[in-house]
């Protein structure tokens, strides 16, 4: 037998050289795949998708709107009906003669006593009221990587800002653009993503109005 017959018979059915070249090429093209998706999926997982406002938020050009918490007077024109003093409920909601339940929370007070003399109509001789702000004192919660968390009590309007700020301030390790800002609203606890970098840096922001019961929540930096 010939060298050359017996060197093809012991190596038959080997693979040749090209093809396994290719395999380790096909392989590090797919492990360049997978290190590129397991890059992206940690970058992104420290993204959260912004959380939806808040409902019933003052307008930066208007008077204070009423808020859970704030005391109220109702004075009557008409003597049959006492004058009331209340408190809004956390449900928005105080309770009137007459009428019942009635919604406060997130009107002005002009706005509000408009409406109650529009229900008053028909139910009282002279249906005048005159609704006034007795207390508008918010007690809100500054909480994580603030230089002074605490609990402060706040003369309406004061902002997010203003309320950080009386507490100290963001401190070295919390993230001024990611902050939480918790409510009670209808029963259910909702929370409001907020980023005050650009107001930090000066630039034109809507502003975001705390009410009583909030809960600000500073987040830390990850950097």
């Amino acid at each position: 037998m010939t060298q050359s017959r017996k060197y093809a018979r012991e190596h038959r059915g080997l693979p040749r050289a090209e093809p396994v070249c290719q395999n380790i090429r096909g392989l590090q093209v797919v492990f360049g795949v997978c290190a590129f998706v397991v890059s992206a999926a940690l970058a992104c997982g420290g993204c959260q998708s912004p959380l939806s406002p808040l409902p019933n938020p003052p307008g930066p050009k208007t008077t204070v709107r009423l808020s859970p918490g704030d005391a109220i007077k109702v004075a009557y024109a008409d003597e049959t009906v006492p004058d009331q003093t209340q408190k809004i409920r956390r449900d928005g909601k105080v309770s009137l003669p007459l009428i019942g339940e009635v919604t406060a929370a997130g009107k002005r007070p002009i706005d509000f006593q408009h409406e109650l003399v529009s229900r008053y109509e028909g139910k009282l001789d002279n249906s005048e009221v005159l609704v006034t702000l007795e207390n508008s004192t918010a007690t809100v919660t500054v909480s994580g990587f603030a230089n002074k968390p605490g609990t402060y009590s706040f003369d309406r309007p004061t902002t997010v800002y203003q309320a950080i700020m009386e507490a100290g301030g963001v401190s070295d390790y919390g993230s001024p653009s990611n902050i939480h800002l918790t409510r009670i609203v209808n029963g259910a606890q909702l929370t409001e993503s907020i980023n005050l970098r650009p107001a930090i840096h000066g630039q034109p922001v809507r502003p975001e109005y705390v009410q009583d019961g909030d809960v600000i929540y500073i987040a830390r930096s990850l950097f």
